[in-house]
């Protein structure tokens, strides 16, 4: 018991004085992304003006290209002091499982903070009864993002929430000469994030999550349906969408060429940086089929073992974990607190939407963000998924499927 009060003022006199470094590695350069951490950068700073920041970041959407230069690192014995990393397998099977990170349990509860998140999501941050890494925020990614001047000039007052009827209205809106729904998938999960929404539609989410732990067969017929529903919905996108990264496809939303695109919402913290404001300009619903469930992906922040300066690093986990920095970092993100008892009033009227499905809907853990499966099956879906847009081989994509959780989830 004394050793563990000793520890807990020790570490509170450590956070008085600051001073150093501190490198945060992560892969928030887009827009949206790129204004919210500089937002939670200041928040820390304001705190701890001593403390030089060193901003390590690799762009390239949904971490691509982040993700290999910190494997590299760690695995050579180099890590930087905090990382972002998806809270789920991405997190657990990457970096816990192969024992280089430090658990946070003691660090949370001496704090006084463990009981702010919710349970569900701190779940996925845990292993073997230890959290591993602390979530910033909360993102959805079954969402539809709409321009609505484009619904207007087509005469579609209100959009379907089946799949038949929203299939419908992207006929009409192609038919005025607009593309229906726009994608970017030059990086390839791009594609995969989409078929995962389509997917969950297909299967509800009871079976969706029943993949990862074993209730439901990849033999059920649901993934077969999500197939041939895919290949209806990818009828709709831009011929261009190989050439094209996600900020891309959603800037074709706000440049007026798409009515529709499906991303996850850190697309509404973009479309709000080029400067529209959610209800006007743009409106938003859940893939159709999807209603009732919330596809989360959140980012989080560890400690590795071996941080030069783990000092600042339990500094700016500090800040993480606050709810001053998460109200600072998710409105700008367009993402939602993980916290439980953050400022709802200074969230947008999306925001709000997306906390309310979030306490009441079924939960499920996003494939393409790396929190429902190990990275060598969303390696070998993203691929199946991009081959399939261009060979529509039902049988093939069936069977790419099948295989990758044969190697990889049973």
């Amino acid at each position: 018991m004394r050793k563990s009060l000793l520890a807990v003022l020790l570490l509170s006199v450590s956070l008085l004085f600051a001073s150093g470094s501190v490198e945060i590695f992560s892969w928030w350069t887009g827009g949206g992304e790129e204004e919210g951490l500089a937002a939670i950068y200041e928040v820390f700073k304001a705190k701890y003006p001593d403390v030089e920041i060193i901003n390590a970041t690799v762009a390239g959407g949904a971490g691509t290209n982040a993700k290999a230069v910190l494997k590299t690192r760690m695995l050579g014995g180099n890590p930087p002091d905090s990382f972002q990393v998806h809270g789920g397998m991405e997190l657990i099977d990457t970096y816990v499982i192969t024992g280089m990170m430090e658990p946070l349990t003691d660090i949370l509860e001496s704090w006084g903070i463990l009981d702010k998140f919710p349970k569900d999501i701190m779940t996925i941050c845990s292993y073997d009864g230890e959290v591993y890494s602390i979530p910033v925020n909360v993102h959805r990614g079954n969402v539809v993002f709409i321009n609505n001047e484009i619904l207007e000039k087509v005469g579609i007052d209100e959009v379907p929430s089946d799949v038949p009827g929203f299939l419908e209205v992207c006929e009409k809106i192609k038919e005025a000469g607009f593309i229906p729904l726009s994608l970017g998938d030059k990086d390839k999960w791009e594609a995969g994030h989409l078929f995962e929404t389509v997917l969950l539609s297909a299967l509800g989410p009871d079976k969706y999550n029943g993949l990862w732990d074993g209730k439901t067969s990849f033999e059920d017929p649901g993934i077969e349906r999500a197939i041939v529903i895919f290949e209806e919905l990818i009828k709709y996108v831009n011929e261009d969408h190989a050439a094209l990264t996600w900020q891309d496809a959603t800037r074709m939303v706000f440049d007026g060429k798409a009515a529709f695109n499906v991303m996850g919402d850190w697309a509404e913290g973009y479309l709000k940086t080029l400067g529209w404001t959610p209800g006007v300009e743009f409106s938003w619903m859940a893939v159709p089929g999807t209603e009732g469930s919330f596809m989360v992906v959140t980012d989080t922040f560890g400690l590795p073992k071996g941080a030069p300066n783990r000092e600042n690093a339990l500094k700016w986990l500090e800040i993480v974990a606050s709810v001053e920095g998460q109200d600072a970092f998710n409105p700008i993100k367009g993402s939602i607190p993980a916290r439980l008892d953050a400022d709802k009033s200074l969230y947008d009227p999306y925001l709000t939407w997306s906390m309310e499905d979030f306490s009441t809907n079924a939960l499920c853990p996003s494939i393409a963000h790396g929190s429902a499966a190990p990275e060598g099956f969303i390696t070998e879906l993203n691929d199946a998924v991009n081959i399939f847009i261009t060979t529509k081989d039902r049988a093939a994509f069936l069977s790419a499927i099948k295989s990758a959780a044969e190697d990889y989830i049973y």
